[in-house]
């Protein structure tokens, strides 16, 4: 639920971040342009109330070889939820699920989970439209 953890993450590149506003960061096999705005948003959430407060289902997916996000941030991230809310656990796969066929099977998953909440008609208290 703190999203402190990632910080860890980029400690190698974060002076030149901070100093050119941006930055190539190599995560998970790939190169990425880590932005200011990023680490200041990471730097400044307070998800605590936010995830308690939010009207809307939620799933949270998470993987016990994830070696970037504890089993505990993700079981605190339920607990703080509303209901309804789902934990699926992603055996064998890594955070950002680049081992073949993870990214597919997280997407099946959740597009299973998320059929019943995405047509217009939802039960009451189901999260709240605006109009």
């Amino acid at each position: 639920m703190d999203p402190s953890h990632v910080e860890r993450q980029y400690d190698s590149v974060i002076e030149r971040v901070c100093s050119d506003g941006s930055h190539d960061w190599f995560v998970g096999g790939r190169t990425l342009v880590l932005k200011r705005a990023f680490v200041d948003d990471v730097h400044h959430a307070r998800l605590r109330d936010t995830i308690g407060e939010l009207d809307l289902p939620l799933l949270v997916l998470h993987s016990p070889a994830d070696d970037t996000v504890d089993i505990a941030n993700a079981g605190q991230i339920f607990r703080e939820a509303r209901h309804p809310r789902s934990f699926v656990s992603l055996e064998g796969a890594d955070h950002l699920l680049t081992a073949r066929g993870q990214a597919q099977r997280a997407a099946r998953i959740i597009s299973a989970w998320a059929d019943l909440y995405v047509h217009e008609s939802r039960p009451a208290g189901m999260g709240k439209t605006s109009g």
